[in-house]
């Protein structure tokens, strides 16, 4: 072990402490050097006198080219070493561990091992090129995958690699991953009679849990994975409200319990041991109710396209705009939005609503008028006579 007297040299910011001899007898000298990086002063040890034929002269040349940008330090090197084990199989592997493994965690492990892992999983994020990203885009095109799908895989890819370079695992990569413009915009609705048809095939259905989950879905508005975190602490049954855990992309916040909803959580079974009004496996979180939901769709002779616990979602607020009792602002705070923009999809279903109390209005004083003209008309009659 080296001695803590340092020795200066005639070199700036070169100096050197005595140590034991490796490989001989008696003590050599253990050269350092002074420099700054960033602003930062640094010190590093760069050679000995013997092991390493380590001279003043050198230690000098050395602290030069570390001034210069010229040399990587031991830290940036250490760095450089770490950098080349993060390929993007390992950035998942380490990404997982940080997640909740809700239903979102789920649908991601779905995108990474389909469509990622084979494809770029082996490569690290800078040697990924925007070809591989294409290829992978186009894959998808070509069995059917739509733009929505396309954007989420996508859109996990610049997350693992982003969650790399933010822990200063890896570096990123050098160009712009595009993703596919989505229309979402999409307002997806039921006929009366395609909502009576669901109501029958719920009631009809063995799994009780997954018709409750999409009558809640219908009478609240609320999104999968808030019924799915739903615990018997966020519903306070004396003042009225469900308190939603954190909602996409906002804080948590409070929406009415309506008289339906209420009577169907007054009704519904406490699960022993569990917080979660839905609870899945052993008492946890849920995290997927595909099957069942899927199964009573399909028993209701529903659209395709329709998606049986967000479609509900848009058939509440779809019935509240059209209502034309509701305005955007209000629509906007039951369903959790967090900028009215979101909401703005269901303004031409208020503005039909609107219309529709215009022609009523017009209607009214139409009649009114034919029967004030009909009084004029048997006035003039009477007044002849």
């Amino acid at each position: 072990m080296a001695s803590s007297k340092r020795i200066k040299t005639k070199y700036p910011g070169v100096y050197y402490r005595e140590a034991k001899r490796i490989g001989g007898p008696g003590v050599e000298k253990v050269y350092y050097v002074v420099f700054k990086v960033n602003g930062k002063t640094k010190e590093e040890a760069v050679g000995r006198q013997y092991k390493d034929a380590m001279t003043p002269s050198r230690a000098s040349n050395i602290r030069g080219q570390l001034v210069e940008g010229k040399r990587k330090t031991r830290q940036q090197k250490k760095k450089a070493k770490a950098l080349k084990k993060w390929t993007i199989d390992a950035l998942w592997q380490e990404y997982t561990i940080h997640k909740n493994k809700n239903a979102s965690f789920q649908s991601d492990v779905g995108r990474y091992v389909r469509y990622i892992e084979k494809y770029i999983g082996e490569k690290k994020p800078a040697g990924i090129v925007s070809l591989d990203i294409e290829r992978i885009k186009l894959r998808m095109k070509k069995s059917g995958k739509s733009p929505q799908t396309i954007k989420h895989v996508l859109a996990l890819i610049k997350r693992l690699i982003n969650f790399g370079t933010n822990h200063g695992l890896c570096s990123g990569i050098n160009f712009k991953i595009i993703v596919p413009v989505v229309n979402n915009c999409t307002t997806e609705d039921l006929t009366p009679d395609e909502l009576c048809r669901l109501l029958e095939a719920i009631e009809q259905d063995s799994n009780k849990v997954a018709g409750a989950i999409m009558k809640m879905a219908l009478f609240t508005g609320m999104r999968r994975t808030e019924l799915f975190k739903l615990q018997w602490n966020d519903i306070n049954f004396h003042r009225g409200f469900i308190l939603i855990r954190e909602p996409k992309g906002g804080k948590s916040q409070e929406i009415p319990l309506n008289n339906e909803s209420r009577k169907l959580l007054e009704e519904w079974p406490r699960t022993s041991g569990s917080p979660f009004v839905f609870p899945g496996k052993d008492g946890k979180q849920r995290v997927t109710i595909s099957s069942p939901v899927q199964r009573i769709k399909k028993r209701a002779g529903l659209p395709e396209s329709f998606r049986p616990l967000h479609g509900l979602r848009h058939v509440y607020a779809s019935m509240l705009a059209s209502s034309g009792k509701v305005d955007m602002y209000t629509l906007q705070k039951l369903l959790t939005h967090k900028s009215p923009q979101m909401t703005q999809r269901y303004a031409i279903l208020r503005d039909d609503a609107l219309k529709r109390a215009a022609d009523l209005a017009g209607g009214i004083i139409a009649d009114a008028m034919q029967d004030a003209g009909n009084v004029v008309d048997l006035k003039d009659h009477q007044s002849k006579k």
